[in-house]
């Protein structure tokens, strides 16, 4: 961001720029504004890196991690990996169990995609392995967790700086129906309340931009009021943490610190596009990574298909990244087959957002697509589909030998009319 602001173009923003069809310069300036943010790629090759942000593609993220109940660092790799091989754009690491450096590393070195991590879990994790309690969590050693990450290679960190000792103090107040569901956030107003001090991601903000300039990690501030259901939505508490939030983003800015902002959560529709304004004029134009919104609280097992609903909307409203919410959400642990289920929604909703963000360009495989049904091309209509291996599957579960599908057979539309419309489909005698 510092070199975006002397009008340096980086080798990393060229690669941005050509894998987005923009110009280098126009890119820099968002750089620079704090309107797009360059994530680095662990390991990669040269300047390889991804941007997010004003007028780039949607991007997506997929969470993996370890739990209590099954530490499988096998699993979370082909977790990881399967979500990138059907689109996801980076990866963030949830574990809370087993060795939680060990699996950190895993990924970045299996990986050619950006590592989010939210360095709370470990500092909370170990602090019940060292002290007995997570209250008793120790300031400098979440710090010094946060620089293990920084050290590794992590691209982007979710800190949750915006819930202050004043704001969870109106809890007791404001009843919410889910109170706080955010896993890192719990642990913080835990440890403020016990300790009757200050959140240390707040008090030693200015620490951390320095953590976050020497290490080159994006900030991604965590929204630990995110309201847990549609009654809690767009309350005092979740607006009074984004103001705050808005704030340490202009500081992150002065630093030349690289910012994007968390959202909710659980959201009824008429709600959604005016709190994504709402961020982007509170935190000047910085990217905004959405969780859902998810729109109704009925949805498990189908919570992917609730929140691919709401990230659309709040995509045409202006958000930028999108966080896969998987068939498991509000049930258990995600496996696999959850995974595909999630990353294939949020893909979805980013296409369907890209061809109104993007235009034409991101329109061409749809295109493609249109093209190969029109000839009844299915290798071509499964090479292109969000999930090849799905598609074939689907397709050849009832045989034909029309050469259409199973489901219209020799009554297909486009062997009916080919004769008279002069295109290239053989008309059966059958169809006569």
């Amino acid at each position: 961001m510092e070199a975006a602001n002397r009008g340096a173009i980086q080798d990393e923003i060229r690669f941005v720029a050509r894998a987005e069809g923009c110009s280098p310069e126009a890119l820099m300036r968002r750089v620079a504004k704090g309107a797009v943010v360059i994530l680095k790629v662990p390991f990669g090759e040269g300047s390889e890196a991804l941007g997010i942000g004003e007028g780039l593609r949607i991007k997506v993220n997929t969470n993996v991690g370890t739990c209590s109940d099954l530490v499988d660092t096998d699993l979370e790799l082909q977790k990881a990996k399967l979500a990138v091989s059907l689109g996801s754009d980076t990866i963030m690491d949830l574990s809370t169990a087993g060795d939680l450096d060990g699996i950190r590393r895993s990924l970045l070195h299996s990986l050619r995609v950006p590592l989010g991590t939210v360095p709370i879990y470990q500092a909370a994790i170990d602090s019940i392995e060292r002290r007995g309690s997570i209250v008793d969590m120790d300031e400098d050693y979440i710090l010094d967790v946060i620089e293990r990450h920084g050290k590794d290679g992590v691209a982007f960190m979710t800190l949750h700086s915006g819930i202050t000792r004043s704001i969870v103090e109106h809890l007791k107040g404001q009843p919410r129906v889910t109170g706080i569901v955010s896993r890192g956030g719990s642990f913080l107003t835990a440890w403020i309340f016990h300790n009757g001090k200050e959140n240390p991601l707040y008090s030693q903000f200015e620490y951390i931009l320095e953590l976050a300039k020497k290490y080159d990690f994006c900030l991604s501030l965590g929204d630990a009021l995110r309201p847990g259901c549609l009654a809690d939505a767009s309350d005092h508490l979740q607006t009074e943490e984004l103001y705050t939030i808005g704030r340490l983003v202009e500081r992150a800015r002065k630093a030349g610190v690289q910012a994007m902002v968390e959202g909710p959560g659980h959201m009824p529709l008429n709600q959604i596009a005016a709190n994504v304004i709402l961020e982007k004029a509170v935190c000047k134009g910085a990217p905004y990574y959405l969780l859902g919104p998810l729109v109704t609280d009925l949805g498990a097992p189908y919570d992917h298909i609730v929140a691919a609903i709401g990230s659309a909307v709040a995509g045409m409203a202006g958000a930028d990244f999108l966080c896969v919410v998987t068939s498991a959400e509000h049930l258990g642990f995600p496996m696999l087959e959850d995974i595909r289920h999630g990353v294939v929604a949020a893909k979805l909703a980013a296409h369907a957002l890209d061809i109104v963000r993007i235009g034409e360009n991101a329109m061409e495989l749809d295109l493609r697509m249109a093209k190969a049904r029109a000839r009844l091309d299915w290798d071509e209509q499964i090479r292109l589909s969000i999930d090849p291996e799905r598609a074939k599957k689907v397709h050849m579960a009832v045989p034909t030998k029309t050469g259409a599908c199973s489901m219209c057979g020799p009554y297909c539309t486009y062997k009916i009319l080919a004769r008279y419309l002069g295109t290239d489909q053989v008309m059966t005698e059958k169809c006569l």
